[in-house]
């Protein structure tokens, strides 16, 4: 823990410097977990990074995550979010609500399940089998 009593994790990188985790957020959405991770470089500059992960079957029959991450760093996030706003604007513009609750996606309950079928199964997510291959 660190002084403000927020537990801090931090891990070495490949390049020798260290990363502080100040704040982690995981959004399930459907079959997709979203990870927002507030990092601090040992300069003390904080980073965030945005890491999709979706739980997938392998030719072998197992399980494993694939993901994908960006990493923003602080002079960029004004930029990115007025144009993920402005994405997001444009989106609801060119595609309105047709459902009435505001996710358009036509399953009532705010979470898409990427099927189409609107019947709000999902498959379920371990933590703790995040990275495990």
């Amino acid at each position: 823990m660190n002084e403000e009593g927020n537990v801090t994790n931090e891990t070495a990188t490949q390049n020798g410097t260290s990363q502080s985790e100040i704040f982690s957020k995981a959004v399930r959405a459907g079959k997709r977990t979203y990870f927002f991770d507030v990092k601090s470089t040992r300069a003390g500059d904080f980073y965030l990074t945005v890491t999709e992960s979706k739980k997938k079957l392998g030719d072998d029959g197992k399980f494993f995550y694939e993901k994908h991450k960006l990493f923003l760093y602080k002079e960029d996030f004004d930029k990115f979010a007025d144009g993920l706003r402005e994405a997001v604007e444009a989106i609801r513009t060119l595609k309105p609500q047709t459902n009435g609750n505001g996710n358009g996606n036509g399953n009532g309950n705010g979470h898409s399940n990427g099927n189409g079928n609107g019947n709000g199964s999902y498959s379920d997510v371990q933590f703790e089998d995040l990275g495990a291959k």
